[in-house]
């Protein structure tokens, strides 16, 4: 073997030089290439490969190639990590996973932060239905944080619609003004597609305005207000909406007017204009065929004349035709 090296050495080498010249600028190259990698991401994969955050180097660099932020994905994969949830490649919340949330539009720290809040909660919280919440333009952190923390609404909302209190007529027709307090936390499972905060102010209202217009008498409602929340809970409100209604209590109930005395009290001056207008008709009629009869009885009269009038006419002709004749002093014509 000594003596084929020395006769190799002899000879000299069996490859031309410019190929030893070529893998050498090769070696060089990838050298530099390397260098530049280990400089721009170096630290990154240092960081995640030390919090076993499972990040390739290359996979760092695929992403600055397709435009993503590898520091952000890099953070959320390490605190991720870091509260215990799972990063596996294949079922749990990969670095593909993260890139594709990240090229879609949404924000990776809000859905990561909410995954966390919802693990420690309890909460069951897949970074798929995360995602979705997050890309349907709802914020998934604060609907976590109203499933832990109910929030409360107010019935009427003076912000929204700028009336503080709800008017509702019992059907005694007295009115009662409410306000009511909502207690809700959010439904994670009905949050996309379900309605808002508006929808369930609504129907709330509506069906405190019901239950209390189908009492009989307001003292009913004054004694017993908790009749409107059973009336009102039993409705199933929260159907279709990104909400779970809790509970509703009233907060406040003012005795507002008669409403029924004072429509009755319109009702009857109007009915006494209506029998003062009848009674005025019938006065103007009865003063019209008063002033018909005067000139009929003056058309009489005048007929009356005109006939009396023709009478010594036609006596003058009658005696100048000869038609009558004085009488004679016996009696006999």
């Amino acid at each position: 073997m000594i003596d084929a090296f020395l006769l190799f050495a002899q000879e000299g080498p069996l490859v031309p030089w410019y190929f030893w010249a070529g893998a050498t600028f090769m070696l060089v190259v990838l050298g530099i290439i390397i260098l530049i990698v280990l400089l721009n991401y170096g630290q990154l994969w240092f960081q995640a490969a030390a919090s076993s955050a499972d990040i390739s180097l290359w996979s760092l660099v695929g992403m600055s190639l397709r435009q993503v932020n590898s520091r952000l994905i890099v953070k959320a994969k390490i605190m991720a990590k870091q509260s215990g949830l799972d990063i596996d490649r294949r079922n749990g919340i990969s670095t593909r996973r993260l890139e594709a949330h990240y090229l879609a539009g949404g924000n990776v720290m809000h859905v990561i932060h909410a995954i966390i809040a919802a693990h420690r909660a309890g909460i069951d919280l897949d970074f798929d239905r995360a995602a979705a919440i997050d890309l349907a333009g709802r914020d998934v952190v604060d609907a976590v944080r109203t499933s832990v923390l109910p929030k409360v609404i107010d019935c009427p909302d003076p912000r929204r619609s700028g009336k503080s209190t709800l008017s509702a007529i019992a059907k005694n027709g007295v009115e009662l003004r409410v306000r009511a307090k909502v207690t809700v936390k959010t439904s994670l499972e009905q949050l996309i597609g379900g309605a808002t905060e508006e929808t369930v102010i609504a129907r709330v209202g509506e069906s405190i305005i019901s239950a209390i217009g189908s009492s009989e008498h307001h003292t009913h409602v004054l004694e017993n207000p908790d009749v409107i929340t059973r009336a009102v809970l039993a409705r199933g409100l929260d159907a279709h909406t990104a909400y779970e209604i809790v509970s509703i209590d009233i907060a406040d109930i003012d005795v507002g007017e008669n409403v029924g005395a004072r429509l009755q009290n319109d009702q009857a001056e109007a009915d006494t204009r209506v029998a003062r207008a009848k009674a005025e008709q019938r006065r103007a009629e009865a003063i019209a065929a008063e002033q018909e009869n005067k000139a009929k009885v003056a058309m009489n009269r005048a007929k009356l004349v005109f006939a009396e009038a023709e009478v010594p006419k036609a006596m003058a002709d009658a005696f100048r035709s000869g038609s009558m004749h004085a009488p004679h002093e016996n009696g006999q014509a």
